[in-house]
């Protein structure tokens, strides 16, 4: 099922990746629309792309309330504990202010302050996150950030609404401004800012190509947390892995998207076969084959066969995924010669799909190769690095000199100035 690329024989390391290509006009002339005429827009796109239009873009309180009263008690459970254990390990991701004394009366802090007012986007298409809703919410929540606005695709079936299950589980986190928007407009909605809805300073959360490709567009304008999306999954696995438990784990990112991508690394051919084995008979009985059959036997997903374990992690590295877990005899050592991936999945007991619910991990992570770049959704994404300086006369006085000469070096004779004038004051 999975094309083949064979290293060994000097065939290019030439995954492709599911990037919105060609999709920048389209997504350029959403933005200017909304940029133009505002909520009437977004309204009419949500019309025309998830064939529904909601009575108003904000999502009643009661709405939220009433999906949260019939929430089924085994998700409630469940999300609540995804909730608990995902506060925790962001809670400790916190960073702690610091003070460097240069001198006497010479000091420089560094203090965290979180942005004002974050928008968070969560998926609403072919499947339903609320898990987002938890994994957008509670890094923003322990950050410190005052105002959030949640936006998901209105549902055909849930008289033009984001999913009910999304809706509760923003009332398990207090959530309340939440919009029946999505897709490219919403991104554009939530930083440009359009009637009733005030411009946020950072947008998170994944999404599909438009999704993503608007983040790229209106960062800037706007702080983004990455290129989330589409989703894609490499395994690094050697001889001693378990053939089924890498099919399903590629068949559980192959289900997301008919343009996911799973890609499967290995010096082990007879894996490769076993892998292919598994996944025409795990395909076959799993809901939805259709999309995954699409998904495995697409350009963006591939089996490449490496000499060894050392091109094994070279490509991993190169390759950059947004989830790479690890099937080896020595998994943790292996994972901590990686430097390029949004999260890294170590040994046998730690699939990607615990990553995305209960592991305490965020599963907001950067795609398309962003990872050598750019670091999953945490607490600091909502935070910035703010200096402050504060020197007395005397610590200033020792380094006057000093600043003249590079003002003087760097033609800004100003810069001096503003220095040694100082030293004429009483």
């Amino acid at each position: 099922m999975l094309r083949r690329i064979d290293l060994t024989a000097d065939e290019p390391f030439d995954v492709p990746r599911a990037l919105p290509e060609g999709e920048s006009a389209a997504v350029s002339h959403i933005i200017d629309d909304v940029r133009s005429r505002g909520a009437e827009a977004v309204l009419d796109f949500g019309q025309r792309f998830d064939g529904v239009r909601p009575a108003t873009l904000r999502v009643p309180a009661e709405v939220i309330a009433a999906a949260e009263v019939n929430l089924d008690p085994a998700v409630r459970a469940a999300l609540l504990t995804a909730i608990e254990r995902t506060t925790t390990v962001h809670t400790d991701q916190l960073p702690e202010p610091r003070t460097t004394q240069l001198g006497p009366g010479a000091v420089v802090r560094q203090t965290w302050r979180p942005v004002r007012r974050v928008g968070l986007y969560v998926p609403g298409g072919r499947a339903v996150y609320p898990s987002s809703v938890v994994m957008n919410v509670v890094p923003a929540r322990v950050a410190g950030v005052e105002s959030m606005a949640v936006v998901s695709p209105p549902q055909i079936d849930n008289d033009g609404w984001p999913h009910p299950t999304i809706l509760a589980a923003c009332a398990l986190l207090g959530i309340n401004e939440v919009y029946a928007a999505g897709g490219a407009q919403a991104v554009a909605m939530l930083a440009l800012g359009v009637e009733g809805v005030p411009a946020v300073n950072v947008i998170t959360g994944p999404g599909n190509i438009y999704v993503t490709e608007a983040k790229r567009l209106l960062r800037g304008s706007v702080g983004i947390d990455s290129e989330a999306g589409p989703t894609e999954i490499a395994i690094v696995a050697d001889d001693t892995a378990d053939a089924a438990l890498v099919a399903a784990d590629l068949i559980s990112q192959a289900e997301h998207d008919v343009v996911a991508a799973s890609v499967l690394i290995t010096d082990s051919r007879e894996l490769v076969d076993a892998v292919d084995a598994e996944l025409a008979a795990q395909v076959a009985v799993t809901k939805h084959s259709e999309r995954i059959e699409i998904a495995l036997s697409g350009r963006q997903s591939a089996a490449v066969i490496t000499s060894g374990l050392e091109e094994s992690l070279a490509c991993a590295d190169a390759y950059a995924a947004e989830h790479l877990e690890i099937h080896t005899r020595d998994a943790a050592q292996d994972a901590a010669r990686i430097s390029n991936a949004g999260a890294i999945f170590v040994g046998p007991h730690s699939p990607v799909s615990l990553g995305d619910y209960l592991a305490g991990s965020n599963h907001v992570l950067p795609t398309a190769g962003c990872a050598c770049h750019s670091s999953g959704l945490n607490v600091t994404t909502f935070l910035r690095s703010v200096q402050v300086i504060e020197y007395d006369a005397t610590a200033l006085e020792q380094v006057t000199d000093q600043v003249l000469a590079l003002a003087i070096a760097e033609d800004l004779p100003a810069h001096g100035r503003a220095v040694t004038i100082r030293r004429e004051r009483p």
